[in-house]
C-alpha cells in the first residue's frame, strides 16, 4: 500500500522551515516573505491622486454627477457608499463620511449613527446581491492601524463566503475577484432602492 501524503499548512511549513534553519524550538521570525504588490499600487495611487486632485473620497462627495464612473452606490445627507477600487473580495464596499474627518471622535452622534445605518444597509445589500454568508466590517483609524487614507474616515464592508479564496492573496500573490467592478456596480445599484 502506498504511503499517504500529508498536507502541510502554511503555518506548519513556516514553523518547520524555521526549525530546519536553526531557529530553535519556536516559530521562525521572517522565514518567508509574503509579497503583496497590489498594496503598493494602491498606496501609490493615493499619493498620486493627493498630489493631483486631493482626497478621492472628498472628490466623489462633491461630484454626484460622476457617481457611476466613481462606483458610488448611494448617498445620505452625511455619508455615502462606494465600491472599493482595490477590493479584497467581490463586493468590497466603503462607507465614507462626507466630511474630511480623520477620527471617529471627530463625528457628531448623528453622523456616527448615519454611518452605522449605511453599514447595516450595505450588509443587507451584499447579502441579497452577492449572497454573502458573512462579513468583515470595520474602520482602520490612523496610518499605523492600516488606514490607506488616514485623513478621511471610512469603514470597510468585506463580504465573505464559506470556503472563499481569501488565502490566495497571502499564498499566491493574487486576488480572486470574480466580477468586474462595472458589472457588479450595475447589479448592486439595481438593488439599492429601499436597501
Amino acid at each position: 500500500m502506498p504511503a499517504r501524503r500529508r498536507v502541510v499548512s502554511a503555518v506548519e511549513r513556516r514553523y518547520t522551515v524555521g526549525r530546519e534553519r536553526g531557529a530553535g524550538g519556536g516559530m521562525a521570525e521572517y522565514s518567508h516573505n509574503i509579497w503583496a504588490p497590489w498594496r503598493m499600487e494602491y498606496i501609490r495611487s493615493l499619493e498620486e491622486e493627493a498630489r493631483e486632485e486631493g482626497c478621492f473620497l472628498c472628490r466623489y462627495w462633491r461630484d454626484p454627477s460622476a457617481d457611476r464612473a466613481n462606483h458610488v452606490l448611494w448617498r445620505s445627507s452625511s455619508a455615502f457608499v462606494v465600491m472599493n477600487r482595490f477590493p479584497y473580495t467581490n463586493g468590497h464596499l466603503l462607507v465614507a463620511h462626507a466630511g474630511h474627518k480623520a477620527d471617529l471622535t471627530d463625528l457628531t452622534d448623528e453622523e456616527l449613527a448615519e454611518m452605522g445605518r449605511l453599514l447595516r444597509d450595505s450588509v443587507a445589500l451584499l447579502r441579497r446581491a452577492v449572497k454573502a454568508q458573512g462579513f468583515n466590517v470595520g474602520f482602520n483609524v490612523g496610518h499605523c492601524a492600516g488606514a490607506g487614507l488616514p485623513d478621511h474616515l471610512h469603514a470597510h464592508v468585506v463580504p465573505r463566503w464559506g470556503g472563499d479564496t481569501n488565502f490566495m492573496a497571502v499564498l499566491g500573490d493574487v486576488r480572486v475577484v470574480p466580477d468586474a467592478l462595472g458589472a457588479l456596480y450595475d447589479d448592486l445599484v439595481r438593488q439599492v432602492p429601499g436597501v
